[in-house]
């Protein structure tokens, strides 16, 4: 049985132990660690054990955190000097690199991830804090000079970005450290207060570093964590305090959002399942490795994993072959083993969905090339489904976004083909080319319905370096170092006005 052990002495204030010896873990209500009167269970995608126990926010709780935040916090964070605010973050990441174990540790036992790829996670979030400076580049104005106009002579303006206020985000239970790292890092950069709703999969990592975060010395008042349930986020959603909304989550959560949000700006990565592309001058061997990759990692539970391979002829089934020799390799079992490639769904009901998908292509004449056996309640084999171009289009792997390791191929006759397939599909997060012909890559990078293209390799969006978002059903706006502040920030106009004070001497 799975039991969540927590080492140091500076997360005690964010959790008590009941008496069955599971941990409770409370709120952070703008200063205080607040435990209210309900609770759920978290647990365990290794084994299903509950793991801990998270104290849901009452609606005083909520109402209270965001009176202080509007009323004091807003102010807090945004009169602290821009070199104190990144002083706070780096500050964060030194504390996230001291609690290293217990955050990765945390990562593994809640959501699922391989000790590799939790250690990668807590390593792009402390990356991401310390690079928190770039993002000044997009936190610039303009001078703009009147006397282009008749009508305003002898007047100038300067436009200057603010923070919006708040910014509300919600994060999901793939990345829950890196997405609230980041996230974050963007809102506080811009003079914004922050509070986060975590998945209520796997919360704990986030609550965790909700808690380092004060410790590093951020404005108290400026800042929550409600680990409310999705159902029970209207209130909050619709409240006109909120300034922004930034949103990773399915592109069903991102409709229910804007439907109850009302007038705010928004920042939303939502569903994907990207498209990769090998051409037959592709390195196939490079090709299967990558392409694999980006079907398994974290369980095929990214947005940007791999669920369509369109291959030209002349190397479909080469391609094809290599690629089910790459999928067979993959050691499924116990994320805590560092043998194991590929870990646990979040949950069993991603495994049903996913054995569902497959059902429903092979009733519509698809083949399973690999994998597609249930290992456990949330374990499957990642899985290769070979598609009839004719019945493609009908199937629920090509329609939606299944979050699981399992993706469909296909060949096509050339670039044309490959871009009306690829942009059928509601989603354009992002893109995969495999091959050399520059004249094709060319032509499919102005064709191709993306947020992005990434050319000889699986797509990735590690820590924001280059932006990334999608089009479509895939978001609004985009995120990355830089480029998010532009969805928490809002344009000030300032016009003075000198006619008549002879400071021009026009003629």
């Amino acid at each position: 049985m799975v039991k969540l052990e927590i080492y140091s002495p500076a997360f005690k204030e964010i959790y008590r132990v009941d008496g069955d010896g599971i941990p409770v873990f409370k709120n952070y209500i703008a200063g205080e660690w607040v435990e209210g009167k309900a609770f759920y269970d978290v647990r365990s995608p290794i084994d299903q054990s509950v793991i801990a126990r998270i104290s849901i926010p009452t609606l005083g709780d909520i109402e209270r955190a965001l009176e202080i935040i509007y009323k004091y916090g807003r102010w807090d964070i945004r009169n602290l000097p821009g070199y104190k605010r990144l002083n706070v973050l780096h500050r964060t990441a030194d504390l996230l690199e001291s609690n290293i174990d217990d955050m990765v540790n945390s990562l593994v036992l809640n959501a699922g991830k391989t000790l590799g790829a939790a250690k990668g996670e807590v390593k792009a979030s402390i990356d991401r804090l310390r690079r928190s400076d770039l993002d000044l580049r997009k936190i610039q104005g303009d001078y703009i000079p009147g006397d282009w106009s008749d009508e305003t002579t002898e007047t100038e303006a300067i436009v200057r970005r603010e923070p919006v206020g708040i910014v509300l985000a919600i994060t999901p239970f793939n990345y829950p450290l890196f997405d609230t790292v980041n996230k974050l890092a963007y809102s506080v950069i811009a003079g914004n207060a922050f509070i986060v709703k975590p998945s209520s999969l796997d919360p704990i990592p986030v609550a965790m570093f909700i808690r380092l975060l004060e410790l590093a010395g951020f404005p108290r008042r400026a800042l929550a964590l409600l680990m409310l349930r999705g159902s029970d986020m209207e209130k909050i959603l619709s409240d006109p305090r909120i300034g922004a909304i930034s949103l990773t989550g399915s592109t069903e959560t991102g409709l229910k959002v804007l439907k109850s949000a009302g007038i705010k700006q928004f920042i939303m990565e939502l569903g994907g399942g990207d498209t990769a592309v090998v051409l037959s001058d592709a390195d196939l061997e490079w090709s299967a490795q990558r392409i694999a990759r980006g079907i398994y990692s974290y369980s095929g539970q990214r947005c940007d994993a791999i669920k369509l391979i369109l291959a030209e002829e002349p190397i479909y089934d080469k391609i094809k072959s290599l690629l089910v020799e790459e999928l067979r390799k993959v050691r499924v079992g116990d994320p805590r083993d560092p043998s194991v490639d590929m870990g646990p769904l979040i949950e069993a009901r991603a495994v049903d969905e996913m054995v569902r998908a497959i059902e429903d292509a092979v009733s519509k004449g698809g083949r399973i090339l690999a994998g597609g056996k249930r290992l456990g309640d949330t374990y499957i084999e990642p899985t290769l489904i070979e598609a009839p171009k004719d019945k493609l289009g009908e199937m629920e792997l090509y329609r939606r976004e299944i979050f699981a390791p399992i993706a469909v191929i296909t060949s096509v006759r050339d670039v044309e083909e490959v871009a009306e397939i690829s942009n059928r599909r509601p989603y354009g997060l992002d893109a995969a080319i495999f091959g050399k012909d520059i004249n094709k890559i060319r032509y499919l990078i102005r064709h191709l319905e993306v947020g992005a293209i990434y050319i000889n390799d699986y797509p990735r969006h590690g820590i924001g370096y280059y932006p990334f978002g999608g089009r479509k059903n895939s978001g609004i706006g985009r995120e990355g170092i830089g480029y998010a502040i532009e969805y928490t920030t809002a344009y000030k106009t300032i016009v003075y006005n000198y006619k008549g004070k002879g400071i021009w001497e026009y003629l």
